[in-house]
């Protein structure tokens, strides 16, 4: 079955159930998704508005990017599930690896639109930052797990450098976005 294709209330009762799955790395995966449906909204809401004409070629690429992005994340509602009941270790750890990733180039979708998308939904962007890193934690702690049970250091150090590299930036990102919209709202 395919969660994607599924009710949100068949998700969410699937969810509370006495079953592993779907777990924490589905929802991350659907947070993420939510969040480039965030994106995507408040790009889709500034496309076509005279005030912001200058930016039309730069926001038709974030749209674009934002567009890919969620069906990717859906994707990874149901590839997580599928990981944990193969009971690979390698697809286990593969599935939320590939979400931070996606997650760190989502981050980098929320800053311009701050500046350059529809001001009446700024608040919009900073819910997308804050999902995202949301949804960037849970992929970690949920690849921590998995390489406790992997017999490749190597690999393990690898990984974990670049989960650090790319935690300092969706970090970074959020915190300047919330504070950039603080500033818009509050004045």
């Amino acid at each position: 079955m395919k969660y994607k294709t599924q009710t949100l209330a068949k998700y969410v009762n699937d969810l509370a159930a006495k079953s592993p799955t779907p777990g924490g790395g589905s929802v991350a995966a659907l947070n993420a998704a939510l969040a480039a449906g965030l994106i995507s909204m408040v790009v889709n809401f500034t496309l076509g508005k005279p005030n912001y004409a200058v930016f039309e070629e730069e926001l038709s690429g974030i749209l674009s990017r934002s567009e890919k992005l969620r069906e990717d994340f859906l994707d990874l509602v149901d590839l997580d599930v599928e990981a944990y009941q193969s009971r690979d270790i390698r697809k286990a750890l593969d599935v939320p690896f590939m979400l931070a990733r996606l997650c760190f180039h989502a981050a980098k979708l929320c800053p311009p639109l701050v500046r350059k998308g529809n001001i009446n939904l700024v608040s919009d962007v900073v819910c997308a930052a804050i999902l995202l890193e949301s949804a960037f934690v849970c992929a970690c702690f949920n690849i921590q797990i998995n390489l406790k049970n992997l017999d490749d250091k190597k690999l393990a150090q690898a990984i974990n450098k670049e989960l650090s590299q790319m935690n300092k930036a969706v970090s970074k990102i959020r915190k300047s976005t919330e504070e950039s919209v603080g500033k818009i709202i509050r004045g």
